[in-house]
């Protein structure tokens, strides 16, 4: 059709209105306007499953639409099972691991892990890309958890978590009421114990409690009874075991498991509770949404409970700090265009409104300043549900009576960390089957623990564990 137009305007007419197409704004000419460029994609990797998926999926797909479509960048997720398994990716392309996919443009990490990649000089340092104003607005802890070094940032805080304790409300109040227990006696270490002595005799030799990260416990734990596992110093990261630190630690985890009072049957305490092999545990605020409505005990033993959360027993008398975890973003070193898209996107996503937003679909925190509050998330959600929100207050709660603590990261972060969640938690396991064995051929529990609790099987863990640590650094 256009050839046949053209045709009939003549070679004088043909010539204007090419010259005129070539003027006028919008013409055939001027077509590689934004909006027909092909955008910028930018690739994010993270491990978020269900809620926590659910809800960075539906944002993404609102920033796709409007911001996104506005900039001209669209935003590409890949999600993991887990954390360990992303990690694990996330290293093998940094590395250049062959069959490995090209390294994502975003990825969520905690800081061992970005240090890793980071020593390969492949992060951004980010700090360019907001305003000393914007930077402002963020809680300032969440951001020094990414400061390897003075004056840079290579990890943006999207969302934090902290740790509580939960509990199974329904069981717990018919024991409390016979054996005269409230809440306030879950709030130490020392009165934790006690329960959980009087609940394993009480329930005819159960356990009453278990604990989702051991490496946090002997981390905050240290922090609380005045000393620090990991810390930096003129640059570099310095390892204190205190000999009466660490025995306190022992005798407050493993003495009371091999004594059958604590456990930890299931891959995570949330399985033990549905199980109802305990009846509370401390793990992370961003998990505690998997909280089971029901404790099943056999094909027909089976009832509703309703969940009730409290803060994370801290040892009495000790020094108020709490855990700060929850991965943030890297964004590797690409084209300026990419980078600041990436930038735009974790932008936006931080802002007040979506990541409340986010924190009430996933249990996380938002970390800007005027989000980190209940009352800002009951604006944007009054009707909030009463399990998230039970959650979210006392995990603000946490962090506002707390020094909030990370370790800091270096090299071997990872490998250390794995060593405190296992070699303690592997003891235990190995060494209440033993105990039960005694009891089931007629010794006394007493007697069957005895061996256990003493001076020479903590100084045994002690001088491994030293011994473990002295390997990594060889």
């Amino acid at each position: 059709m256009k050839y046949r137009i053209l045709h009939h305007i003549g070679k004088t007419g043909l010539l204007l209105f090419v010259l005129l197409s070539l003027l006028v704004p919008g013409g055939c000419a001027s077509r590689s306007s934004e909006a027909d460029a092909e955008p910028v994609r930018i690739s994010v990797w993270t491990y978020y499953n269900g809620p926590q998926l659910d809800a960075f999926r539906m944002l993404i797909d609102e920033f796709n639409e409007t911001e996104g479509r506005e900039k001209g960048i669209q935003v590409e997720s890949a999600h993991f099972g887990s954390v360990t398994e992303l990690q694990e990716k996330v290293l093998e392309s940094a590395a250049g691991k062959v069959g490995a996919a090209p390294i994502p443009h975003v990825f969520a990490a905690y800081a061992d892990t970005a240090y890793a990649v980071d020593e390969l000089g492949l992060l951004t340092d980010l700090t360019p890309y907001l305003t000393d104003e914007e930077w402002a607005e963020y809680e300032e802890s969440y951001l020094t958890e990414g400061a390897f070094s003075e004056g840079e940032i290579k990890i943006f805080p999207i969302a934090k978590s902290t740790e509580i304790l939960l509990l199974n409300k329904t069981d717990w109040e018919h024991f409390a009421e016979e054996c005269d227990f409230t809440y306030e006696d879950l709030s130490t270490m020392e009165g934790l114990i006690e329960v959980s002595e009087v609940y394993r005799d009480w329930s005819g030799g159960k356990a009453f409690y278990g604990r989702d990260s051991l490496s946090n416990y002997h981390f905050i734990g240290a922090r609380q009874l005045g000393s620090e596992i990991l810390s930096r110093k003129n640059g570099k990261v310095e390892i204190t075991l205190d000999r009466d630190v660490m025995r306190k630690l022992w005798r407050s985890y493993y003495e009371p498991y091999v004594s059958g009072c604590f456990d930890s049957s299931g891959r995570f305490r949330s399985d033990d509770i549905k199980t109802g092999n305990i009846l509370a545990y401390v793990g992370s605020s961003s998990g505690a949404m998997y909280f089971p409505d029901r404790v099943t005990l056999g094909d027909e033993d089976s009832h509703e409970i309703e969940m009730e959360v409290l803060p994370a027993p801290q040892f009495a008398d000790a020094e108020p700090f709490a855990v700060q975890q929850g991965a943030g973003m890297c964004v590797t070193n690409e084209s300026e265009e990419v980078v600041e898209a990436s930038m735009t996107f974790l932008k936006w996503f931080t802002q007040p409104e979506r990541n409340i937003r986010f924190s009430i679909g996933s249990g996380y925190l938002p970390v800007q300043k005027r989000a980190n509050n209940m009352e800002a998330v009951l604006e944007v959600e009054p009707d909030l549900d009463e399990k998230a929100k039970k959650i979210l207050q006392v995990a603000f709660s946490t962090v506002r009576q707390n020094t909030m603590y990370t370790p800091p990261a270096f090299e071997q972060g990872t490998e250390l960390r794995d060593l405190f969640d296992h070699t303690m938690e592997d003891a235990a396991v190995r060494d209440q089957k033993a105990v039960e064995q005694s009891i089931g051929h007629g010794t006394s529990l007493e007697k069957a623990v005895a061996p256990y609790v003493s001076e020479r099987q903590f100084e045994s863990w002690y001088t491994g564990l030293l011994s473990h640590i002295n390997s990594l650094f060889k």
